[in-house]
Order: structure tokens, then C-alpha cells, then sequence
């Protein structure tokens, strides 16, 4: 266990008052996770508390619109009991006494569930303990409300701000005396909280990065080969120098680290207009490779040349399928794939940075800053101590932002131009230097028996890679579903080289196997004359805990009851088998345990007799443990995702020709527009486990469902995205 010292660090506020600081142990995280561990992790979770009763908490984490900012301070409030009203939010800045400043894997409610109720608990301690030796009484006599501490044997209050100072002197508690809240007597955790940005965002305040303003800030673009890893030969920055406003223009020798700086052409202007207009008029000749076989078409070729060969490499093989396949009373092969995806962040990448006198300070809309300043401050040859970084509120990130290319660019930028730039990309750049949602390509292969029992699987997974591994978010895990659930399975892998950067889109490597896995396991439903709860339900088996999780750090494995009950739960509020749809409108089911959290969901579609397809409405129901800390914000992220997914499965694909990106902006690339939207009803199960993360798991299950409503309301199988690539029509 640790010192007392090591857990809290009190101080008197500038201008009186509390100030905590806490270091938590990292069993606590651990413990969430499933993990054993006894380090100390300096989380440094600050709370203030002003004499005026002012209540200030910091959120360590960048804000991408997943509601972070606001469910770190409610924990901190809860254990507290402070009265909401008086309670403002700060946002940290990058500081390495706060590990773990990430936006990503859904990991902010299992890594700070404990540790963040731990600070509000050791203040209200402290706060009673202050009251307690003003009014001369035992602390096991007083109790708090609200705001204030009472002693209600003698009918005395005093309130939390009356008591900051005096509670900054009092002795820092042991964590094993901390008393935690019974949730039943939760007042802030559990209630409907409306982000106290709201008001802010929808009267389009200047807040996110795309906003920030610097005394003599200007203006910057970058222009970067449109072919990956492209290398500059030469270009007219001498004639650009000369155009309207323009205040700088060079070239960039960058280096090959698709996720760092690249070889480029910058202009710097006295506002992005002019310094656009400007890069327009660029001419650059670049060096562009080999990019023989860099394209969509030769991909596709490739995959399905490769599937008729044995796989590369065996992922997992139990069992014997080929004998298992001989024995079934159904057996099914289909090919699926999807394409690659771009995040689309409705804000585009944008930085502002200042480099002077060897210091570098940095406003950022980052998913992962720690990683954007080592880059910015080995890219510079700055020691890190020179890093200032403030999180700026992104808008969106969906796993784009863990990469901060647009960080180092800006700050190589402002170095070279001698004066604090914002770089703001065009759309086009967005599209064309992501990193990218990879695509694949799966060759299944399934034997069911008589009673509707899956017996064998095999799928052959053709992926892509990068300098001889694996690609970033192009792997698939030896525990994907079904894995481990059926008796003879077998999981090969083959690679094709890319030049093209991947990496995380939300809920990575599962939002594409979702849509394959579950696509195909409703096939061999259908086609074993099994209705697809029951066939769930046979694949699932009874309640039990399978060790190994489906991907890596996805806590203790993977239940089977809670996806069966997420199953039944969502199957009951959509009426599943209760309902006769016409020909044209039809139902469809699906189920995926992702980022802790077990969803399933089903879609009810239309697609008339021209093949046009309407989203009537979507059933969520998620099981993400014991405590939904703000059910306002959890139905937000549900109904986000489900939308999302729903997005990507209608219209959003990119086409790779030539090594470079065909689309760049929202008329080739289709998100999903108002009037698609269906309605999203949100249901969760509450079960006994630890509160765990949302930002992720409720988007896998919407593509498959919304591919087997179709199925249903058609007969027409899709097996490969987007659904705009097909035709639906009565005729087809």
C-alpha cells in the first residue's frame, strides 16, 4: 500500500482555499482491467475549492466529443458531494504528471472509475475533518449534503468554501480509510447531466482548435505529395514569395515516417485565403516510387488470387474443419471485404504553434499529445522540458488525432517562418493523408450441423502490410468471435504490401470485422433454417467466461451470458419475430463485444423498388457494467455510433489509384445526412461488473444489422462496402 504523502498532496490556494493533488495506485487501474499490478501512477487529478465555494476540477484527458471532460469531474464531484451548481471545469494542459492523457480505446471510465471517486472521497474526508475540530465533535458525527458539512446533533453547517482553508491543513488521509459512496446514494453519477459546453458549442463560440487565436499569429498550408511517402524534387517557392500576402514560402525535406514530417512545400500568409490561393499556384515536381500495383483494383485482384492458395500464416487452427466440413448438413462459402476508410473529422487537422528562443508552446486539437510533443521535440532537436502543449477541444477524433502529424508540421513551420502560425488543412488534405481505416478481404467457410450447431469455420483473412509486418490496425486477433466456440476452426492470414498509412478508426480492426463476421454468421442462420437470436444462441452456449479476450488489454475474456443477455434484451424491445413486414422492409440482427462493452443491435430497413435504402429504426442494447455514469451523455455516444456505422456501411469508401487517394471530399465520400438519420433507441443492461468505456462499442453491431435487414427485406445478400456500390433495385 502506499505512504499516506505518496497519495495526497494538499496546499493552501492562491487566495485561500483547498488544493488536492493526487497520486493514486495503479492497482486500481489494474484491478478494472483484470490485471495485477503495485506500482504508483501519478494521476495528479487537481481539485479546488475556493472560499467563496467556488468548486474547480480539472479533466486530465483531451475532449473529442466523447464526454470526458465532463465524466471525470462528476466522479471527483460525486465522492465529494458537491453541489453541481458551483462546480466549473478546467482542462489540463499536457503535463507529465498526469499519465495517461489520451483520448482512445474507450479507457477512460475502467483506467479512472476508482481513482477519481478516491480524490473527491480524500477531499470530503479533509473537509470533514476541518469541520469537526471547529465545532469540537468526533468527524464520525458529521456528514455531508451538498456543498456543506453537518452535525446534526447540534442542528450545524458550515459550508465547503467556509472550511477550504482550514481543510488544507488538516492531516492527508491513507487511502485504506477512504469510504466510498453505495451507489444507491449516488446524486451526480447516474443522473442525465447536460455538458455544460453545450451552450458554448451551439452558439458557435470559439473553442476548438480550428478557433484558436495568438497575438501575431499567421497563417499556414502545407502541401504534401498526394502519393504516399512521395519525395519533393523541386518546385516555385521563389515565384509564391512574391504573391499577395504571402509571407514565407519553402520547401520541407522531411523524412519517411508517414506519421511525422514529410517532404513539402509550406506557404505562410497573413490569412489562410491568400495563403491557399496562394498554394494553388504552386508548381512541384515530386519523385513518386514505385507504386506498381498501389491501387484498389490490383488489391482486390491480388485477395482473391491469394484466397485460392493456402494462407501465409496460420492464426489459429482447433480442431480438423476439413473433417468437420464432411460431416455438416450446411455448408457455406462467401467472400467479404471492405474498403478503406477516412475519419473524417468534421473539424480537418489544424494546429497553431509558436517556436521562439528555443522554447516551443503548442495548441492542439490532439487525441495524444505526449507522443505529438516526443515527435515535435526529436523532429526540432528540442529538449522536451521546452514543450508547452495546450488540449484544445477537438472536433472529432475517432482515433485520427492519436497521430499528430499536423503537430510537427505547424512547428517545424513556425520555426523556419520566425513567428506563432496556425496550419489548418483543406478537406482534400484530410482525405488524402489520413490514416487510414484499413480495408480487407475474408474468405469464409462454415459447416452447420442438423440441430442448427455451428462445427466448423475457417476463415482466410487477406490484409495488408507495411515494410514486411503487418499494417497498423490491419491484424485480427486468434480470439475473434467465433473463435473459441466452436470446435474446428481455422484462422490463416495473407498480406499485400501498402504504401498507403493505417492506423485506429473507432473501435479499430472490429468496426470491419463486425460487418464480415456478423454478415456471414447470418448467412449460415438463413440457411440452416435457424432463426439468428437462436443461432446466437447455439454458437454462444451457456453463461461462462472464455480467459482470453478477442483483442489484447480487453480485461479478464469474454462472458458469453452478458452477450446473450444484450441479445434477449435488444431482441424484446425491437419485437423480434412478433412483427410481418412486406416484401421490401425487413429486420436484422446483430451482436459484437467490443472495448469492454457487449452490444447488440437490431435495424429495421426499407429499400423501395428502386433501390433506394431508408433506415427506419435502430435498437441498441449495451451491457458496459454497473454504473451508467451519465445516461444523457451514454445515449448520445450509443446513438453516435450506431449512426456512425450506419454511415460508413451507405456511402463512405476511399479508392486508392496510382498510390495516392481518389476521393478528398464529402460528394464522393457519402456520411450520413440528417435526413437518413433513423431513430436510435438506446437500452442498457446493468450487470455486476466494473463501469467501462462507450465511445466504441455500440458501432461494430450497426453495419452488420443494417446488412441482414436488407437481407430480409430483399433477399439480396450484401457481402462487400459501401451499400451505394449496389444494386438494389426490384429489376436487379
Amino acid at each position: 500500500m502506499l505512504a499516506r504523502r505518496n497519495f495526497l498532496k494538499v496546499s493552501l490556494a492562491a487566495g485561500g482555499g483547498m488544493l488536492l493533488t493526487a497520486t493514486l495506485p495503479a492497482a486500481a487501474k489494474a484491478a478494472t482491467l483484470g490485471k495485477a499490478g503495485t506500482d504508483a501512477v501519478a494521476l495528479n487529478a487537481y481539485l479546488q475549492i475556493a472560499p467563496d465555494g467556488l468548486i474547480t476540477i480539472t479533466a486530465k484527458n483531451p475532449e473529442v466529443g466523447q464526454g470526458v471532460k465532463m465524466m471525470l469531474p462528476m466522479l471527483i464531484a460525486e465522492e465529494l458531494d458537491a453541489d453541481w451548481s458551483k462546480v466549473q471545469i478546467a482542462q489540463a494542459d499536457l503535463d507529465a504528471r498526469y499519465p495517461g492523457q489520451v483520448a482512445g480505446g474507450s479507457t477512460a471510465t475502467p483506467l479512472n472509475w476508482l481513482p477519481m471517486r478516491q480524490v473527491g472521497a480524500a477531499g470530503r474526508q479533509m473537509l470533514i475533518a476541518a469541520a469537526a475540530a471547529q465545532w469540537g465533535v468526533p468527524a464520525a458525527e458529521c456528514e455531508t449534503a451538498p456543498g456543506v458539512v453537518l452535525h446534526k446533533a447540534t442542528g450545524q453547517s458550515l459550508s465547503f468554501g467556509a472550511l477550504a482553508t482550514q481543510a488544507a491543513s488538516m492531516p492527508v488521509p491513507d487511502v485504506k480509510t477512504l469510504k466510498l459512496k453505495d451507489p444507491k446514494t449516488f446524486r451526480i453519477i447516474g443522473q442525465p447531466t447536460r455538458n455544460l459546453e453545450v451552450p458554448r458549442i451551439v452558439t458557435g463560440q470559439p473553442m476548438f482548435g480550428i478557433d484558436v487565436s495568438v497575438p501575431g499569429m499567421l497563417y499556414a498550408v502545407f502541401q504534401k505529395c498526394d502519393v504516399h511517402g512521395g519525395k519533393l524534387v523541386r518546385s516555385n517557392v521563389a515565384d509564391i514569395r512574391k504573391l499577395p500576402g504571402v509571407r514565407a514560402a519553402f520547401e520541407v525535406k522531411g523524412g519517411t515516417d508517414l506519421r511525422g514530417l514529410l517532404d513539402g512545400v509550406a506557404v505562410v500568409a497573413d490569412n489562410w485565403w491568400q495563403a491557399n490561393r496562394a498554394r494553388q499556384q504552386l508548381d512541384i515536381i515530386w519523385d513518386e516510387g514505385n507504386v506498381a500495383g498501389q491501387s484498389s483494383h490490383d488489391f482486390a485482384a491480388t485477395a482473391i488470387r491469394m484466397s485460392k492458395g493456402r494462407p501465409e500464416s496460420i492464426l489459429r487452427r482447433d480442431g480438423n474443419p476439413d473433417a468437420a466440413f464432411g460431416k455438416a448438413a450446411h455448408v457455406l462459402e462467401a467472400a467479404y471485404s471492405y474498403p478503406f476508410l477516412s475519419h473524417t473529422n468534421l473539424e480537418p487537422q489544424n494546429c497553431t504553434a509558436h517556436v521562439k528562443d528555443g522554447q516551443v508552446e503548442i495548441w492542439a486539437p490532439t487525441q495524444n499529445p505526449a507522443p505529438g510533443a516526443a515527435l515535435v521535440s526529436s523532429t526540432l532537436g528540442v529538449p522536451p522540458t521546452a514543450i508547452k502543449v495546450h488540449m484544445v477541444r477537438a472536433g472529432g477524433g475517432f482515433g485520427r488525432r492519436l497521430s499528430n502529424d499536423y503537430m510537427v508540421e505547424a512547428a517545424w513551420i513556425s520555426k523556419v517562418a520566425g513567428a506563432p502560425v496556425k496550419l489548418l488543412w483543406t478537406r482534400e488534405d484530410d482525405m488524402r493523408h489520413d490514416m487510414y481505416r484499413p480495408g480487407g478481404f475474408h474468405f469464409f467457410k462454415a459447416g452447420v450441423d442438423a440441430n442448427g450447431q455451428l462445427i466448423a469455420f475457417r476463415d482466410h483473412f487477406v490484409t495488408y502490410s507495411q515494410d514486411g509486418a503487418i499494417a497498423a490496425s490491419a491484424d485480427m486477433s486468434p480470439a475473434e468471435f467465433p473463435a473459441r466456440m466452436v470446435e474446428h476452426l481455422e484462422f490463416g492470414v495473407s498480406m499485400i504490401p501498402l504504401r498507403a498509412p493505417t492506423g485506429p478508426m473507432r473501435a479499430p480492426r472490429s468496426n470491419a470485422f463486425g460487418f464480415a463476421f456478423q454478415s456471414f454468421l447470418d448467412e449460415l442462420a438463413h440457411a440452416s433454417g435457424v432463426d439468428p437470436v437462436q443461432f446466437a444462441h447455439n454458437i454462444l452456449g451457456a453463461p461462462r467466461l472464455l480467459p482470453d479476450p478477442p483483442m489484447p488489454r480487453q480485461g479478464p475474456g469474454f462472458d458469453t451470458g452478458r452477450m446473450r443477455g444484450v441479445i434477449d434484451l435488444v431482441a424484446e424491445k425491437s419485437g423480434w419475430g412478433k412483427q410481418t413486414f412486406p416484401h421490401g422492409t425487413g429486420m436484422g440482427l446483430a451482436y459484437y463485444f467490443s472495448h469492454l462493452g457487449y452490444f447488440a443491435e437490431v435495424v429495421q430497413a426499407t429499400v423501395n423498388a428502386t433501390g433506394e435504402i431508408t433506415v427506419d429504426k435502430v435498437w441498441v442494447a449495451g451491457d458496459i457494467g454497473s454504473q451508467i455514469i451519465n445516461p444523457l451523455n451514454a445515449e448520445n455516444q450509443a446513438q453516435g455510433s450506431a449512426l456512425d456505422g450506419i454511415s460508413q456501411a451507405l456511402g463512405q469508401a476511399l479508392t486508392i489509384d496510382g498510390g495516392r487517394i481518389v476521393e478528398g471530399n464529402f460528394d464522393s465520400v457519402l456520411p450520413l445526412r440528417m435526413r437518413q438519420a433513423p431513430p436510435v433507441e438506446v437500452h442498457f443492461l446493468v450487470s455486476d461488473h466494473p463501469p467501462t468505456g462507450l465511445g466504441e462499442p455500440a458501432l461494430p453491431p450497426a453495419l452488420p444489422a443494417l446488412a441482414n435487414a436488407i437481407f430480409a427485406a430483399t433477399g439480396k445478400r450484401i457481402r462487400s462496402l459501401p451499400f451505394k456500390d449496389h444494386d438494389l433495385s426490384a429489376a436487379a
